[in-house]
């Protein structure tokens, strides 16, 4: 008896944090640079069962990895750095060119089209509690566009 309430207890616990760790991300790309160029952009769909916000980004490919914004302030388009971005739940958020993106700064060789990159999302549920996720996103061409597709989809 004292087993079988045990395992009702670690079952319900278990599909509690399945349910909270429900975030995926899809068509993760990073845009290729050319020889010299310091800083790229790196793009995706995200989507969390509850309401979380995507707070931090990491790569080892560069030790300045930030999360940013570009909006038009007037006739100029203009980028800034963000503290987060807000992930309602069952919505799907898209990272992309000319919105928001994950910016790889300071980088130290080229990245090459036909090459990945690996990423480290972090995104914090409204809890508090915060889950990593791995993701590879391969590289594609300078003049990919935001509505190109593409595979690198990670799912946790």
């Amino acid at each position: 008896m004292q087993f079988a309430r045990l395992s009702t207890a670690l079952a319900a616990s278990l599909l509690a944090m399945a349910a909270q760790a429900q975030v995926t991300v899809k068509d993760a790309w990073v845009r290729a640079t050319v020889p010299q160029q310091k800083a790229t952009g790196a793009f995706m769909r995200i989507q969390a069962a509850q309401d979380s916000k995507l707070i931090s980004a990491s790569s080892p490919l560069t030790p300045h990895v930030e999360v940013h914004e570009m909006s038009m302030q007037g006739d100029v388009m203009k980028m800034r750095q963000v503290s987060d971005i807000t992930l309602p739940a069952g919505k799907t958020v898209e990272l992309k060119p000319g919105g928001y993106h994950v910016m790889l700064l300071d980088l130290k060789q080229q990245v090459k089209e036909g090459s990945s990159v690996p990423l480290t999302l972090v995104v914090e549920g409204k809890d508090g509690k915060r889950e990593s996720l791995e993701v590879q996103a391969p590289v594609r061409a300078l003049n990919t566009s935001a509505t190109s597709t593409g595979h690198g989809a990670h799912k946790h």
